[in-house]
């Protein structure tokens, strides 16, 4: 039986079983339980929209085909996890779509995972570990269900993108956490899709004489580490990839998008593009980044790794304590003698029959 993970919440937050687990009313009335009433929660994603194009796009005919991105970025995420030498006993796909993470993940690295997507449709597809007993949840990320300290790793792949209330998911994911266990996960960064970005602006603009929001915003680098910071998050790791595709047109793109769900689904977006915007898009798309292959995409992807506090984790020295300053970088030769000679006073001090 599955150990009971899940915090008590109010009875408007309803739970009943769904695939052998629990399944939470979508229709949530209560307030965020995480993010400081004092805070400005940023309400931009339309998450019930999301929620349709998610299941949706199981519908479309290229659905398959256009994951190619998510498995992948998937199955990087698998390969930071088994760079941690520790094996888990609970642990949490947020987000996890077509099970872009779950799928690769062994017993010898998690005892249970729970798979938790907003989509039904799309969680009834997710693929699940070969070895690893799996429960199927349907979560919101905005409203995590699990206790204090219940958790030993949450992973999460290209999800967390869409969330309104980062900061108040970030605080949910450090308190269901048990003590020195890491959040892993990935999102897409600023400059993802910047070229269909700027097409469809400079096309609207001529068009239109304005332009609204096509592509959504993104999270840069320096915002997601401040917001692991402040959510309790220690020894942050983040880093960049990049991955570049073509495609053969603009609608190409724009129908894979679609088929990954990664429309857009911004609160203030025009329903619709007009043709001669589309077309005109499509032109400056192709002066500006066309290549021999195709038309240039790129998705920028930033991948962080951060840890619940424990008194054991390694702590930064105190300001000012440094024996050196980096303005002496150009005297590294002396800087080496220094050293040297500090290093053997040392050793006579700790061994002294080596001087006989």
């Amino acid at each position: 039986m599955a150990r009971n993970i899940f915090s008590q919440t109010k009875t408007s937050l309803e739970k009943h079983l769904f695939l052998n687990t629990l399944k939470r009313k979508r229709e949530l009335s209560a307030q965020r339980c995480y993010t400081k009433q004092t805070e400005n929660i940023m309400n931009v994603f339309d998450r019930k929209a999301k929620r349709l194009q998610r299941d949706r796009s199981t519908k479309m005919p290229n659905f398959e085909d256009s994951q190619f991105i998510k498995e992948e970025i998937g199955y990087r995420t698998y390969d930071r996890l088994l760079d941690i030498k520790r094996e888990f006993d609970v642990g949490v796909d947020l987000g996890s779509g077509l099970g872009y993470v779950s799928r690769h993940i062994l017993k010898d690295t998690i005892k249970t995972l729970y798979q938790c997507e907003l989509s039904e449709k799309l969680l009834r597809k997710a693929q699940v570990s070969p070895e690893v007993p799996t429960h199927k949840l349907i979560v919101d990320e905005e409203y995590l269900p699990f206790k204090e300290n219940s958790l030993d790793v949450i992973v999460s792949s290209l999800s967390l993108h869409w969330v309104n209330d980062l900061p108040g998911c970030f605080k949910a994911a450090q308190k269901a956490l048990k003590p020195d266990c890491p959040f892993i996960g990935s999102m897409f960064g600023g400059d993802t899709l910047f070229e269909l970005r700027v097409s469809l602006q400079l096309a609207e603009q001529e068009v239109q004489g304005g332009i609204s929001p096509h592509i959504s915003p993104f999270t840069d680098v320096r915002d997601l580490g401040n917001l692991l910071n402040r959510a309790g998050f220690t020894m942050l790791t983040i880093d960049i990839d990049e991955i570049k595709t073509t495609y053969e047109n603009m609608l190409s793109l724009m129908l894979d998008l679609k088929g990954m769900a990664e429309n857009n689904c911004v609160w203030e977006r025009r329903p619709m593009l007009h043709r001669k915007t589309i077309e005109l898009a499509e032109k400056k798309y192709k002066e500006m980044y066309n290549t021999e292959e195709g038309l240039q995409a790129t998705f920028q992807i930033v991948n962080f790794i951060g840890w619940s506090p424990h008194p054991s984790q390694p702590k930064p020295l105190q300001r000012g304590s440094a024996k050196f300053s980096l303005k002496d970088i150009d005297k590294i030769d002396e800087l080496n003698k220094e050293v040297k000679s500090l290093t053997e006073e040392l050793d006579k001090e700790l061994n002294p029959k080596n001087d006989k």
